[in-house]
């Protein structure tokens, strides 16, 4: 009796064990998930760099390391083409919003204003009454704090100095993980028992095969919506349509959220491109347009790009991808929902690689 109950004690305080140390390990990865994130970043940046890497090694005769600091180079050159791409549609925004003339820019608004009023069927007196009511503007005034200027300025500077260590980090992650393919997996294979070696080494061969697959199925989704949205700007006379357009597809980086962020900015630009128009008959209309080519496009992503990635690359259900995507999102926040996919996919063959005896992991990656 005493022996079986010490057996339950025991077994008790081992499982209690094992699942004190997964809890810890999750919190662990936590803490890091900004490191964790520069890993994943770098590591897309080297799959992507590799054949750049090989072609310059292959058929221009480079060596090694000035194969890898010429791609790296090519990498810096497209972020300052990308980041120089937005100089022109920042500085017609200027001239449309009038930010160099205060005043123009407080007529067109009042006037904006007074027209959607009107375009509604209301009056500057029920918006008066309206806020009255609410106690907005009291709530306003008596919120107004000009402590927010040095709060903007310490929070700008903040951003400004995280995205620096992070680009910082994920070239300097990205160098080693070209120059040495195989630094990661030497890596990991300290941890790993001698006879477990070609598991791991199969996972890895497995998980750059699908997530090769999985970002050039990305890129083909945001090249579609990129198209969508280019043909329905160029329509409705939006200038600057292409870097619009560009940067509303890339906002589909991120899950869920980012097609409505995208959405959202395409509207603003094209209602502040007409900024001074009329609002019913010119305004409303181009807006409206926009928003219906907004909706195709999803629609479009929706029913046949993101099915098609996740089903041919990942192997994995829409269904389950949109779980994990806001699982993770709840976690690590946007940058948890970027590396949502890619993480999940790595787990999945891992699992099955190491785990496969398993019932449950083996219905659970049937399809890897």
């Amino acid at each position: 009796m005493n022996q079986q109950a010490n057996n339950i004690a025991n077994g008790i305080l081992k499982a209690v064990g094992i699942i004190t140390g997964i809890v810890l390990i999750l919190y662990f990865f936590y803490l890091i998930g900004s490191v964790l994130a520069y890993l994943a970043i770098a590591a897309v940046l080297a799959l992507l760099g590799r054949p750049i890497k090989r072609f310059l090694q292959k058929r221009l005769k480079f060596p090694e390391t000035l194969a890898v600091i010429a791609t790296m180079f090519i990498f810096i050159g497209l972020l300052a083409g990308l980041i120089a791409l937005f100089i022109p549609l920042i500085s017609e925004q200027s001239k449309s919003l009038s930010l160099l003339d205060i005043d123009q820019l407080k007529s067109d608004l009042d006037v904006l204003y007074f027209e959607v009023m009107d375009y509604f069927g209301t009056t500057k007196a029920d918006v008066d009454e309206l806020i009255k009511e609410t106690e907005i503007e009291k709530s306003v005034v008596e919120g107004l704090d000009l402590n927010f200027i040095p709060d903007f300025l310490n929070s700008f500077f903040n951003i400004l100095s995280e995205f620096s260590i992070g680009l910082f980090s994920v070239l300097f992650i990205s160098f080693f993980f070209l120059k040495d393919s195989n630094l990661m997996q030497n890596g990991i294979l300290i941890f790993i028992p001698k006879e477990r070696e070609l598991n791991l080494v199969t996972s890895i061969e497995k998980i750059n095969s699908l997530l090769s697959r999985y970002f050039i199925g990305i890129l083909l989704q945001l090249s579609i919506l990129f198209v969508i949205y280019t043909i329905t700007l160029l329509i409705v006379g939006v200038e600057n349509a292409i870097v619009i357009a560009f940067l509303c597809a890339l906002f589909n980086i991120i899950p869920y959220v980012g097609p409505l962020v995208g959405g959202a900015v395409m509207i603003i630009l094209t209602m502040t491109s007409h900024l001074g128009m009329d609002f019913s008959s010119v305004i409303l209309p181009k807006a409206t347009y926009v928003l219906i080519g907004i909706v195709i496009g999803q629609l479009i992503d929706n029913f046949f790009s993101q099915p098609f990635i996740f089903s041919t690359s990942v192997k994995s259900h829409p269904l389950e991808i949109f779980l994990v995507i806001i699982i993770a999102g709840l976690l690590f926040g946007v940058v948890g929902m970027v590396v949502a996919v890619p993480g999940y996919t790595a787990i999945k063959v891992i699992l099955k690689e190491f785990l496969n005896d398993n019932k449950f992991v083996k219905k659970f990656t049937k399809n890897v």
